[in-house]
């Protein structure tokens, strides 16, 4: 068990009683005059879409709110906001480009800047829809804001970074669920059609019982997870905003903000989270390179029925590449993800690996040939959500999505500290990796700084009691 004296480790909430005692966290007068309940902007049939977070994958979203059926549209874009002019720029034009006629966004509701967010939001009326696309560590400052002004919202994953942010997120979303807010998380593995029918088919026991799970996802390295030393004359805190997936803080890291996907659908499939893991991982042909992440990462989950889950990560070159999950149970195997990605390939064997009889397969109607390809997840996530919206369906994913986040960081934590961390461990952690987030502004100073050789803290398991 990991040591009870660390001292930023605490045990006060549980997986069980987090909602109860979330009510003792203090949120101020942050949501004093919460909108009534709603369901769709008002006046009109349209429904109104501002994107906080230009980057790559905020233009996506955005490109999918954007294409929803026409059963749940009309939809429109109607404001941006980001705190680089180049993103809101390269994102802009290219949504016009794309969905000409269903882009409405002026110069004057085009915002730049930290308070860019809630200028965004105030172009919409209770009903419309908000993306929230940029690092996590801003999460819960946006939601909070969304849940003021009563707005159905899209945020990606990972929820959170860590487990201060991650309480903050659960206080917060028992206020969104008083007012029926619809929101959606982006771990769209979950509305894959081939990794539904999958789920349905376990839950059916087809799989019988599940005894083991692994998950790889082996890359080279992706987005910003490697990082040269902070240009001369760069502001700091710009300069780790564009390189986000370089520090913990804004991101979780590689390992949070990549690994959540093949953690997520494989703790969904066995139907439980882990209540505590083990792990290591380290620092190989790093160079010059400053950010703060490990090369690599091998974790050990524990589930409470005592089985586990094995996942794999690496962002190396010229190494193996692979994206798959996988789970070995009583009556045979199954094939959750892989190889093409987030597009599913999901089978089940008759035995424990590939060669063995094949039992079904997604898409395949008569036992052979080519089966048929799932539509995009990415898409579906949004039709789901904007169906809720329009026909007013439950839908509110963030506890799980917090859930899902904690279960990722826990992992992370277990291999940075080199000690087991349990569920409750990481929920609870005293140590805030962002203070004063909701406070940053262009010219303010980030949560972590470089020493004088332009270095930045790494994790160091076994010597270090924190992350960093």
């Amino acid at each position: 068990m990991m040591n009870n004296n660390n001292p930023f480790l605490e045990s006060k909430l549980n997986r069980r009683n987090f909602i109860s005692n979330s009510g003792r966290l203090a949120t101020g007068g942050a949501l004093a005059g919460v909108a009534l309940p709603v369901v769709h902007g008002q006046g009109s049939d349209t429904t109104k879409i501002a994107l906080v977070g230009c980057g790559g994958r905020g233009t996506g979203a955005a490109s999918n709110a954007l294409s929803v059926s026409a059963a749940n549209g009309p939809v429109k874009l109607v404001a941006m906001a980001d705190v680089f002019q180049s993103k809101m720029d390269q994102s802009y034009n290219g949504l016009v480009n794309k969905h000409k006629d269903k882009v409405d966004v002026p110069e004057d509701r085009r915002f730049i800047g930290f308070d860019g967010y809630e200028k965004a939001m105030d172009a919409l009326d209770p009903g419309d829809v908000v993306i929230f696309t940029s690092p996590c560590a801003f999460r819960w400052v946006h939601y909070q804001y969304a849940i003021k002004r009563g707005l159905n919202v899209f945020m990606e994953k990972p929820v959170t970074p860590d487990g201060y942010s991650s309480r903050k997120m659960l206080e917060l979303n028992e206020e969104a669920k008083k007012v029926n807010l619809k929101v959606g998380v982006g771990l769209m593995c979950r509305h894959s059609q081939a990794r539904l029918e999958l789920k349905s088919r376990i839950e059916e026991g087809e799989l019988g019982e599940i005894l083991s799970m692994r998950a790889y996802r082996m890359q080279a390295p992706i987005a910003s997870c490697f990082s040269d030393k902070k240009p001369a004359g760069e502001r700091e805190l710009s300069y780790q905003i564009k390189r986000f997936h370089s520090f913990l803080w804004l991101s979780g890291g590689s390992f949070s903000d990549f690994f959540i996907h093949n953690i997520d659908e494989c703790c969904w499939m066995k139907g439980m989270w882990p209540v505590k893991c083990q792990a290591q991982g380290g620092r190989h042909y790093r160079g010059d390179k400053i950010d703060q992440n490990f090369d690599n990462y091998t974790v050990e989950y524990t589930f409470p029925d005592e089985t586990k889950l094995y996942f794999h990560g690496r962002n190396m070159t010229g190494c193996h590449q692979e994206f798959s999950s996988h789970a070995h149970g009583t009556k045979g195997y199954a094939l959750i993800s892989g190889p093409g990605g987030h597009r599913s390939q999901a089978r089940i064997h008759k035995g424990q690996g590939y060669d063995s009889d094949l039992a079904w397969m997604f898409g395949q109607t008569n036992g052979s040939g080519r089966p048929a390809r799932e539509t995009n997840p990415y898409q579906d996530e949004w039709e789901r959500l904007m169906d809720a919206i329009k026909n007013d369906k439950s839908h509110n994913e963030v506890e799980r999505g917090v859930q899902a986040s904690v279960v990722t960081s826990m992992g992370r934590m277990a291999a940075h500290l080199g000690t087991e961390v349990t569920y409750d461990q990481m929920l609870n952690s005293s140590h805030i990796f962002a203070p004063g987030v909701e406070n940053l502004t262009l010219a303010s100073e980030p949560p972590l700084l470089a020493n004088a050789d332009g270095l930045y803290p790494v994790p160091e398991p076994g010597k270090k009691k924190q992350e960093y």
